[in-house]
């Protein structure tokens, strides 16, 4: 796969996947499967920078593996990680930590964001999450990142590092660029911000049946009485008709759209079709995904193959990498 550009994405174990996770990162991972040579990790080590359970972060880790496994990432075309079971994630990330300044990552928004969530949990992982995110990538000469808009501050961290590593110890590294996918930014349901399994009442699970899609949906706030004229472009309302874009089409979209300009939307209609559609796409991800579940051998085979073979990828980059810095 020498002639083909690298990918590489990870997502975090944070347990069962949500639309934000399937329309924003894994629609681009099962694109780019064919025809790059691709690595997808679920990303433990950076769950544990917030606060979790460790009774549940085994489960949680697998519980991603079998949804990238039902949504259609094939084991014969890329190869699975666990973070975790590569432990030269750890190590490139020490050596990348030793040339990137600590204000750069005080001024990220996102360690700034998650201060604000978690005030009583601000630890060093935390400050140190895009360097490690950083070494990721660059473990496997990533060229490819796809991931949501939302992350190109950390992608920026990432061709920084690179450029510096490179101007420092010789051209190691390329600088990672995003691979943008159609729902790159899916939002909330319950209004500003986007979708995220820590907002209650915000996602939509990849195992969700119809009744509780329905459920999650009826949840969502509208703005009865006000319509007329044009969508809104932000807002409950705004949030639907994103949804209805991402799973209805252009002629549904329209469908919808026409009747909120003409002031005669029923929101129930509106969401009872949405629940509709989302569920068949959802549908077939569900019934492969059991199948992969009810096959614990071979999921840990897959897991374990696929580490492995990452392993023996990651240690020529961090040989070259010791090499270079003058560590060996």
């Amino acid at each position: 796969m020498a002639d083909k550009k690298k990918v590489y994405s990870g997502v975090r174990a944070t347990g069962r996947l949500h639309l934000g996770n399937y329309l924003g990162a894994v629609k681009g991972m099962i694109a780019l499967q064919d025809g790059y040579d691709c690595i997808f990790s679920v990303v433990d080590l950076h769950a544990i920078t917030t606060p979790y359970d460790p009774r549940t972060l085994k489960q949680s880790t697998r519980d991603v593996i079998l949804d990238f496994l039902g949504a259609g990432l094939d084991p014969a075309k890329c190869l699975l990680e666990v973070q975790s079971k590569v432990p030269e994630h750890m190590e490139l990330a020490y050596y990348l930590s030793t040339i990137f300044p600590v204000s750069k990552l005080e001024d990220l928004p996102t360690y700034k964001d998650k201060k604000a969530l978690h005030p009583k949990y601000v630890n060093l992982g935390l400050l140190y999450y895009p360097v490690l995110m950083a070494a990721d990538v660059l473990l496997y000469k990533g060229e490819l990142v796809p991931v949501g808009i939302d992350q190109e501050p950390h992608l920026e961290v990432m061709r920084e590092v690179a450029r510096k590593f490179n101007g420092m110890f010789g051209k190691t590294f390329p600088e990672p660029q995003r691979f943008a996918t159609e729902g790159e930014y899916v939002p909330s349901l319950m209004g500003p911000g986007k979708m995220s399994k820590s907002v209650t009442g915000s996602y939509i699970l990849l195992t969700d049946d119809l009744d509780t899609i329905r459920r999650r949906l009826a949840g969502a706030p509208t703005d009865s009485g006000k319509a007329g004229g044009d969508v809104p472009t932000e807002g409950g309302v705004a949030n639907l008709f994103v949804l209805m874009s991402l799973f209805g089409g252009r002629q549904m979209y329209q469908k919808f759209e026409q009747d909120y300009k003409e002031k005669k939307i029923r929101y129930s209609e509106m969401k009872d079709t949405l629940s509709e559609l989302i569920y068949q796409e959802l549908k077939p991800i569900q019934e492969k995904r059991k199948g992969f579940e009810e096959n614990p051998e071979l999921v840990d085979g897959i897991i374990q193959e696929g580490s492995e073979a990452c392993r023996k990828r990651a240690q020529e980059t961090i040989r070259e990498v010791k090499e270079k810095m003058g560590l060996y």
